[in-house]
């Protein structure tokens, strides 16, 4: 049985293969400030980018700010369109997902500006994780992304913390003293927009907390699509 490589590895080798212009780091939790420690640590310059909603926890923009403070980044704020949230908003009003499922609000507040961003990068790294949710059991630590790449732009997605678990990251948080949402300490095991998310149980999964009105399988908003292709290890 071949050994899983190293997060450190997968990430030394993602941001050797392309310029520091092409690829970046999509953050918003847990799993990517560890990334992004590891980065640092490494000596690169790394981009960085996160998605707000405008619909986010007051302690999650506080996080993302000491996480910009700690390790002196530029972290890229991507916002929706604001005349396309208007619209649903006029027409649904401001928790039509409740009624209609996550995917329409997700899709404006999420995937039109991620898929506006990564139209000019090459690769992107991710935090997920095989144990997060049934949908990303299969998540490899590369693969070309075909959800957001094309033939005529392809796109290679990296997920270093692919086969570490919720302990692993918590690990080495507490090692090496990482920042983390406050919203951990109250409860909250995966976070996302504020009307979305709620905290979880002693006994409860970590994704059972968002879009908790929902079945499993459909706890995804399409930003990390799982019917893309791993790459081929090299040796």
């Amino acid at each position: 049985m071949q050994l899983a490589a190293a997060p450190e590895d997968v990430l030394a080798d993602a941001l050797q293969r392309f310029p520091a212009e092409r690829i970046a780091i999509s953050f918003s939790g847990a799993e990517d400030v560890v990334l992004i420690d590891m980065a640092v640590k490494l000596g690169y310059a790394v981009q960085v980018f996160s998605l707000d909603t405008g619909r986010l926890h007051a302690e999650t923009y506080q996080f993302i700010e000491r996480v910009r403070e700690r390790y002196d980044l530029e972290i890229e704020m991507l916002m929706p369109d604001a005349s396309t949230v208007g619209q649903l908003v006029r027409e649904k009003g401001l928790f039509s997902f409740l009624r209609d499922g996550h995917q329409e609000c997700c899709a404006i507040r999420k995937i039109q500006p991620l898929r506006k961003k990564l139209r000019g990068l090459d690769a992107w790294i991710t935090g997920q994780r095989q144990d997060q949710s049934v949908t990303r059991t299969s998540v490899p630590t590369e693969q070309d992304d075909h959800a957001f790449g094309s033939n005529d732009h392809p796109l290679v997605k990296y997920n270093p913390l692919a086969q570490w678990s919720s302990q692993d990251v918590w690990d080495y948080i507490r090692a090496n003293d990482v920042p983390y949402n406050e919203l951990h300490n109250r409860g909250f095991t995966s976070i996302g927009c504020e009307p979305c998310t709620r905290p979880t149980g002693p006994h409860q999964h970590e994704r059972e907390g968002r879009w908790w009105w929902e079945e499993a399988e459909d706890k995804e908003c399409g930003l990390h699509e799982q019917n893309v292709k791993p790459v081929a290890a090299v040796d």
